[in-house]
């Protein structure tokens, strides 16, 4: 109900720019036939026409601008309390479980294994939130290290292996960087890993039932190293590809609607490796045809 009432307010605030506009250009042009033997007064309503219009026109894209970033705003809340209040319940209901019953040995590590595995899912969300905004804080300093990518990536999806279940055949991974070449960059350790970890996160929840994501990385020439990972999962229409870097933006449509996110990850991803002086951006042949997302980033050497 609540995006029905945002897009027509849109529409209103859009009709009534352009009621405006073409009531303005009436007036002016009337005017200006009426006194066209005055210059000055003539020179004076071009001016105020100018201005009138440059004024009806940024007032209404502002005014869209702001109901749009609402509907963003409103989507991540919502998005953030299903993620925080889910496990949270699981969390309670398995505790209230173990508390009024008295269960076997097997059946309580069960338990403990899910309640484990639900604290990881929350602490997760709490740290996506909580990066959001140290990313986004231009001005904050970098405490650089010297990384090895190739080997930092590999943790990483062996972390992700390890959190979804994942087999050998569904996450895999390859490194190129040739002889004499190395993957090393120089950077914040932690928010590299971060930016690393939600792509292949992203990769997964994604792909769908069937799980087939490869990460590669390699030294693209002396200057740059790259990463790169791949799915086949549900895709990106080629106009969203862009906009899915921005805050709180989740791709419009059903398919992506089941698939529960902040909108963050991406976001995070953009802002870290901008930091650290390289770029981000994706691949995709449309819906259902998977996507690639590939980062490159300074090698040390070149520094």
């Amino acid at each position: 109900m609540r995006i029905k009432s945002r897009r027509k307010s849109i529409a209103f605030f859009i009709t009534l720019g352009s009621c405006l506009v073409v009531l303005a250009v009436v007036l002016n042009v009337g005017w200006i036939l009426l006194n066209w033997r005055e210059v000055a007064l003539l020179i004076s309503g071009v001016i105020f026409f100018g201005l009138l219009i440059t004024g009806l026109v940024l007032n209404t894209t502002f005014l869209v601008r702001e109901i749009r970033r609402n509907e963003q705003h409103d989507s991540f809340i919502n998005a953030v309390t299903h993620e925080l209040k889910t496990p949270i319940t699981s969390i309670r209901l398995y505790l209230e479980t173990l508390q009024t019953r008295d269960l076997e040995a097997e059946r309580r590590h069960e338990f403990y294994d899910i309640m484990l595995a639900d604290t990881d899912r929350l602490l997760h969300t709490v740290e996506q939130v909580l990066r959001a905004g140290h990313t986004g804080q231009r001005r904050r300093r970098l405490q650089p290290s010297l990384i090895d990518l190739g080997q930092m990536t590999r943790e990483c999806l062996e972390l992700a292996r390890t959190r979804y279940h994942l087999d050998d055949a569904a996450l895999q991974f390859s490194a190129a960087t040739g002889a004499g070449e190395s993957a090393h960059v120089s950077g914040d350790a932690d928010e590299l890993r971060a930016a690393v970890s939600n792509l292949i996160d992203n990769a997964v929840k994604y792909s769908g039932d069937r799980v087939e994501v490869a990460v590669a990385v390699e030294a693209v020439d002396a200057r740059r190293v790259m990463v790169r990972v791949s799915d086949r999962g549900v895709g990106i229409p080629r106009e969203q590809l862009k906009r899915i870097f921005k805050r709180f933006y989740r791709v419009p449509g059903r398919v992506m609607r089941r698939i529960k996110g902040t909108g963050l990850g991406l976001f995070i991803v953009r802002s870290v490796v901008e930091k650290h002086g390289g770029r981000v951006y994706a691949e995709s042949e449309g819906e259902g045809r998977g996507s690639t997302f590939t980062i490159l980033l300074p090698r040390a050497q070149a520094r």
